[in-house]
């Protein structure tokens, strides 16, 4: 059941998006083209299915809650589009085609990123419409604006290109690596799962399960990607592989060894999964996700 649950939210998702952005003849056209061009590449989906994955947990309405939970997947790209830049990681390659900086230039990358996150928290400010959403969409607001600002998302990359910046001679513990690791990666997945709970009006125990259980796979989501930078290939991966080694960033890989890395990978997905069997009383949705990051092969 797990997996056709994903199956077929993924591609309502992808429908959903389709829908929601605005079309490429609108003006003004360019922008409106890189933005749909950088979402509808492709890609896992995974935060707005694990939004729609934690409002199971509740019965919530997932009807109702797809197109906040499509807000996390446009945040996520502006992150992509702007991590991708030049003066960030620099890179050619997203999701198997050209970045967006490559397809229409740096300046039009940058804006299409701006909106794309504007539309983004849009999307919690709007829906679910309802009367009785009222109290929930502004605690989803307020919940993915601090997951993506100083003190999340920005704030980890920040201090990963410090620490890139400061290379040998600077810390480079694990310590240092997941609490960047926490901000850059896993505060976004964190507040997906709390979209999902706080639109299904969970517990606040239920909350804090799902909590537990974001922490936990936002981390093993990282310590994967890391493994996939030296394991994988350009076109398996979908963008350029080696790129973390040569700059010189810090990697569990390359601070912990390939094996290490695969043991703590293992130790955080069961985490995951026990905070999941806990919530579903058996493996279902979060569960399968769970597995899921440790067998990606992109």
């Amino acid at each position: 059941m797990s997996a056709e649950f994903l199956s077929r939210w993924r591609e309502r998702v992808e429908a959903a998006l389709d829908a929601l952005l605005p079309p490429e003849s609108r003006w003004p056209a360019t922008l409106h083209r890189a933005m749909r061009y950088s979402v509808m590449a492709g890609g896992k989906r995974l935060r707005p299915v694990l939004a729609l994955a934690a409002a199971s947990v509740g019965g919530g309405d997932l009807d109702a809650i797809l197109p906040a939970a499509c807000g996390l997947e446009m945040i996520h790209t502006y992150s992509l589009i702007h991590d991708d830049l030049p003066a960030l990681d620099d890179d050619d390659w997203r999701r198997g085609v050209p970045t967006c900086h490559k397809e229409f230039g740096e300046a039009t990358a940058i804006l299409a990123g701006d909106a794309l996150l504007t539309h983004g928290l849009e999307c919690f400010c709007l829906h679910p419409a309802e009367a009785k959403y009222d109290a929930a969409r502004a605690r989803t607001a307020a919940a993915v604006a601090a997951a993506i600002g100083t003190e999340g998302m920005i704030g980890g990359q920040m201090e990963d290109i410090e620490a890139e910046r400061e290379g040998a001679g600077g810390e480079r513990s694990p310590a240092r690596l997941e609490r960047i690791h926490a901000h850059k990666t896993g505060a976004l997945i964190r507040a997906s799962l709390a979209v999902g709970g706080i639109l299904s009006f969970a517990s606040e125990e239920t909350l804090r399960l799902l909590d537990r259980y974001g922490e936990s796979l936002g981390l093993a989501f990282q310590i994967k990607d890391d493994l996939l930078d030296v394991e994988s290939t350009r076109e398996e991966l979908g963008k350029a592989t080696g790129k973390d080694v040569a700059h010189g960033k810090m990697t569990f890989p390359g601070l912990l060894g390939v094996e290490e890395s695969r043991r703590r990978l293992a130790e955080t997905v069961e985490a995951a999964r026990s905070a999941a069997e806990e919530l579903e009383r058996g493996y279902g949705p979060l569960g399968d996700l769970a597995r899921f990051v440790a067998s990606r092969k992109s």
